[in-house]
């Protein structure tokens, strides 16, 4: 995996050095950075390793990706559990910039819960590309979901009306929401948005459960602007990192996680229907040390 960069070059710093000391932190400084976990988390990381270091007077270097993955591991905010219930139906409003593979989550999302034997109603609520409602068309198809659709530049509001009103009717078990991903106003998104939101709730009071922000992981820099944006206009409370394939930008979940404290519930790893992959931090971080230890051997 690509995320392994991180720790490919720690194994290449660390090489010959008996000792963590200025030298070896300053070049982990600059590793994570370039890697995209970004300049506020990896000072927090830095911080905490050199109380460490200070605190147990020697340590050395083989022990530092061991220390580096306990920081890890504690940045990236628990995934809570999706609490699906076999009377109303689970919501999660997908938010997001276009081109972040929005639409693409929702076909892979849908094609999971269906692999899970759940009923799933898709609403193409956003209305202002036709060629989003196209392709969400296609991946409803491939996953065996229902979609509800308007014409292009209907409320998008009355679209999100209208397929939870169909899920409720014919028991589905999850909805998923597409929405339109422009950032151009951001007042003009909020107020979209909140709209959105306050039509779900007339007809499933709890809706949405789940603000779902898909962020483009290979964008980098780009991904925590994109984080920070939404954060403001809506209320997410899960994130899915796409494009971790064939890129180095994975520091990029780090950084996120843990700057908004948004858990990653998904990573994309490809464009096939089955390349969504449920994050698991611990097992997110041992594969960076595997890889790691593996590229310095």
């Amino acid at each position: 995996m690509a995320i392994s960069n991180i720790f490919s070059k720690l194994s290449r710093a660390i090489v010959g050095k008996s000792t963590v000391d200025a030298n070896l932190l300053d070049d982990l400084e600059e590793i994570l950075i370039t890697s995209d976990v970004g300049v506020e988390t990896t000072v927090k990381i830095i911080e905490h390793i050199e109380v460490r270091v200070a605190r147990d007077k020697y340590m050395n270097a083989a022990e530092l990706q061991g220390i580096l993955r306990d920081e890890i591991v504690q940045l990236l905010n628990p995934v809570p559990a999706q609490e699906i219930r076999p009377d109303i139906p689970y919501v999660i409003m997908v938010v997001g910039v276009n081109g972040a593979g929005k639409t693409t989550t929702i076909g892979k999302l849908a094609a999971q819960f269906a692999r899970e034997g759940k009923k799933v109603f898709i609403g193409a609520a956003d209305t202002f590309r036709a060629a989003a409602i196209d392709q969400l068309d296609v991946w409803a198809q491939r996953a065996g979901a229902t979609m509800v659709h308007q014409q292009m530049g209907s409320d998008p509001a009355s679209v999100a009306f209208d397929t939870l009103t169909s899920a409720v009717a014919n028991h589905a078990d999850v909805v998923l929401i597409d929405t339109a991903g422009r950032l151009h106003n951001k007042v003009g998104l909020m107020n979209e948005l909140t709209k959105i939101r306050n039509v779900m709730s007339k007809v499933i009071p709890e809706a949405p459960q789940e603000v779902m922000l898909v962020v483009d992981g290979s964008t980098g820099q780009n991904a925590f602007e994109q984080a920070k944006q939404f954060s403001q206009a809506t209320q997410v409370n899960s994130l899915t990192i796409t494009k971790l394939d064939g890129t180095a930008k994975g520091g990029v979940v780090i950084g996120i996680s843990d700057r908004f404290h948004i858990p990653v519930r998904y990573i994309g790893v490809g464009e096939g229907i089955d390349q969504l992959k449920k994050f698991d931090r611990e097992e997110f971080v041992n594969t960076l040390l595997e890889d790691g230890a593996e590229a310095k051997n």
